[in-house]
């Protein structure tokens, strides 16, 4: 039986989130302190008395920063993100700091994955600018149909799952690898459907018989630059790769010169390396630090969104319910991590 804790601490706290934590937290038996300021040192102080605290994804949460939360009792972080490569989670045990992260529909990144695809391969972006400039003929090249592609999954989780679950549905040819075998097998019998559908490939095959490879592996020291220069270099020539899972699964750099080259043909990338301070604010009248993205943005067949393929109602409320839930699964001792 759940324990209810005696209070978390909202960080990073969004209007939106705001509304959700205080209409849910009392049906679980939990006070929330909501700020909209982020964790950092300066603001640990506000956790004080709770030894919960939920913080968002967006700006990375320094390991000082991670002692202060420890000095006011803070024993667990609930990440509002499936990712948490932006806490030091070593770190934080060795501070005796539990970090979690939280389940939401898998259906929000899922769906933004194949309209991404779909984008990709109508030439979509290219379209649009023609038309925003008052040029309404039809382009030289004709847009691909997903039934007569191959498309590789990378990873196949409870996104990369769904994403396979609705490729089903446009006759397409799917690859998918995933280095978990554990993980494969719990997939596969837990959505046979979906899985069916796929055939599982190393990822050396998948790169190279792929007209599509979409990204859905988190990211951990070895899939950083899961997409390297020799493994681009690798991949079916005038492939596309769709990212919405963590920028640095791509080495950018790499992937900016074989866009450059038309080695590929083209990149949905929801995110990328470096987005940290660029992506979630308004720089209309300041610059842009990264080079690449603001080559990649050039390019008419590169199509770039800030991080957003998470933003979707039902996982802001799957991501709420699921931060109390954690919280008090720990103070209970049913955190499994």
């Amino acid at each position: 039986m759940l324990v209810p804790t005696t209070g978390i601490t909202v960080y990073a706290c969004g209007p939106d989130e705001a509304g959700l934590f205080r209409a849910m937290a009392p049906r679980f038996g939990v006070t929330p302190t909501l700020t909209e300021a982020a964790v950092s040192e300066s603001t640990a102080e506000l956790a004080r008395g709770n030894r919960c605290v939920s913080v968002g994804h967006k700006t990375r949460i320094s390991n000082p920063t991670l002692r202060a939360l420890s000095r006011v009792g803070v024993a667990y972080i609930s990440t509002r993100s499936v990712g948490y490569n932006h806490i030091d989670v070593e770190y934080a045990a060795g501070v005796g700091i539990t970090v979690g992260n939280v389940a939401y529909s898998p259906d929000s990144v899922a769906d933004y994955t194949l309209m991404l695809m779909l984008m990709a391969v109508r030439q979509a972006k290219a379209m649009v600018r023609r038309v925003d400039a008052h040029d309404y003929r039809l382009s030289d090249v004709r847009g691909r149909e997903l039934r007569d592609l191959t498309v590789g999954v990378v990873g196949t989780g409870r996104i990369g799952t769904a994403v396979l679950d609705r490729l089903r549905g446009f006759g397409c040819r799917v690859l998918a690898c995933d280095n978990r075998p554990k993980a494969v097998a719990a997939t596969a019998v837990a959505t046979a459907v979906a899985v069916a559908v796929a055939e599982y490939v190393p990822l050396g095959e998948l790169l190279r018989l792929s007209d599509i490879v979409t990204l859905h592996t988190p990211l951990t020291a070895q899939t950083h630059h899961l997409l390297n220069r020799g493994r681009i270099a690798r991949m079916k020539p005038g492939a596309f790769v769709v990212n919405t899972g963590r920028g640095a699964l791509i080495d950018t750099g790499a992937l900016v010169s074989a866009l450059e080259s038309g080695e590929l043909g083209g990149a949905a990338l929801d995110v990328l390396e470096g987005e940290e301070g660029i992506f979630y604010a308004d720089r209309r009248h300041g610059s842009v630090a990264s080079k690449n993205l603001l080559r990649l943005q050039e390019m008419p067949n590169v199509l770039i969104s800030p991080h957003t393929a998470y933003y979707t109602d039902h996982a802001l409320r799957d991501t709420v319910a699921n931060s109390l839930i954690n919280c008090l699964e720990f103070e209970s001792g049913d955190h499994h991590g």
